[in-house]
């Protein structure tokens, strides 16, 4: 099957392209060019701790949640004054959310510091209410993401989600009361767990079709190696065999309505995109296990909070490994996640690196089309319906590949993803 030969020779690819440079100092590359970046920052406070999830997280705790929001932001200023300008900001997590006041004093540095044209925000359920939609407004925040995967009940239990973040009702009812607060609004969904049936999925396309939400991301279930065990034991064994038959009813039931924003993102006209790395071909990862890509070089920061916290106490980059792409990972890279996102120019590609591309990545580009992934329609080149399913399958390797390399680093940092004793270092509040 050309989808398992697919997902092979991209879980190899990605798998040795995140193994970071050992030995050598990690770097942050200096400022090149004024090209459009985005700005990540990484909040990974959670009220509750997802079996699947492989993001860096840790029970809340509001004390050292303070405490990392202030080292967050020296971290800003960091960036700022290295001379790196932003246009639009993504805040993820984690449950970015979780400490409202914190999150509207950072975005308002966030805007003092760079030239942010667009906000965009993750949060859970349980934080749609009244007050808090309002504040949220009033920050600006131009797109709210609402980590939703289900509105099945028996999943919701599963995934230990149901008690703190709601029923299924309960999600609707406070969707409703977020529509129309912000230019976009999101909702991320997840296919293929283990003990979901076909009768479950249509029940939740049915549901999103009726509140007619602006925005639909829905990710096939990605587990690392650490989650998998966990994820057995809560939601049973994952079935990958399954995993085109969800995705092609979520295609069939949401085309008519909505426009493909990535191969897995749903939007309506006129709303922003869900995933960043389409939007922008450069982003910085600020936040403890944050990972940003700057001119050809993709490092990643500690994730020990208490070290994150006590490097930035000192005015230093909490960078922990890094890594320089050869050129050709650098086109392959960009033809990656340019068709991630449905579409490719090939000329504004080859513009990008001087009139020539590597001939490995015109092989890549045949096998494509030979497989029925691509087609031309002027001036650019876009996935086929069976393209849009190979490109979920190699984005599910590129982020499984990314949550492998987070579980090493937890584990070279001595975590279990959990639980770390509270920090003492208390940074000092400073004016811009």
């Amino acid at each position: 099957m050309i989808s398992t030969l697919v997902g092979y020779m991209a879980r190899r690819n990605f798998s040795r392209v995140m193994q970071f440079q050992e030995g050598k100092t990690p770097f942050l590359p200096a400022v090149q060019s004024g090209q459009p970046r985005l700005l990540y920052l990484h909040v990974p406070f959670c009220e509750r701790l997802c079996p699947y999830c492989s993001f860096n997280r840790f029970v809340f705790e509001e004390g050292r949640c303070r405490d990392y929001f202030s080292a967050l932001r020296r971290e800003i200023r960091l960036y700022r004054e290295k001379g790196y300008d932003f246009g639009g900001v993504y805040v993820g997590g984690g449950t970015p959310t979780i400490l409202l006041d914190e999150l509207e004093e950072t975005l308002d540095l966030v805007r003092r510091c760079f030239s942010i044209r667009e906000v965009s925000v993750e949060t859970n359920p349980n934080h749609l209410v009244p007050e808090k939609l309002e504040r949220l407004s009033s920050a600006g925040i131009n797109r709210l993401s609402v980590g939703i995967q289900s509105f099945n009940d028996g999943l919701l239990k599963a995934m230990d989600r149901h008690d703190k973040y709601g029923s299924g009702a309960e999600i609707i009812k406070r969707l409703r009361q977020a529509q129309g607060r912000f230019d976009t609004l999101n909702a991320d969904m997840i296919f293929n767990f283990p003990s979901q049936e076909m009768a479950m999925l249509d029940r939740d396309l049915d549901i999103l079709l009726e509140l007619g939400v602006d925005q639909i991301t829905w990710y096939p279930l990605m587990v690392s190696d650490s989650t998998r065990q966990a994820v057995t034991r809560t939601l049973g064994r994952l079935d990958k065999g399954r995993e085109k038959a969800f995705y092609d009813r979520i295609r069939e039931r949401l085309g008519p309505e909505y426009r493909f924003s990535s191969a897995w993102c749903f939007s309506r006209k006129g709303t922003m995109i869900d995933e960043y790395i389409v939007d922008y071909d450069e982003y910085a990862g600020l936040g403890s296990g944050s990972i940003g890509y700057l001119d050809g070089v993709c490092y990643a920061n500690t994730f020990d909070i208490a070290e994150y916290c006590e490097r930035l106490s000192r005015d230093e980059l909490p960078l922990m490994a890094s890594r320089t792409f050869t050129l050709q990972e650098r086109m392959r890279y960009d033809l990656v996640m340019r068709f991630f996102g449905t579409k490719l120019n090939l000329s504004s590609l080859r513009e990008k690196y001087g009139g020539r591309l590597s001939p490995r990545l015109w092989l890549d580009f045949l096998l494509f089309q030979l497989a029925g992934a691509l087609r031309y329609e002027s001036p650019d080149w876009r996935l086929t319906q069976r393209g849009c399913y190979l490109w979920v399958v190699i984005m599910r390797e590129f982020f499984t590949a990314v949550n492998n390399f987070r579980d090493f680093c937890r584990a070279e940092a001595g975590l279990s993803g959990g639980d770390l004793p509270a920090m003492q270092t208390r940074l000092p509040v400073e004016e811009l």
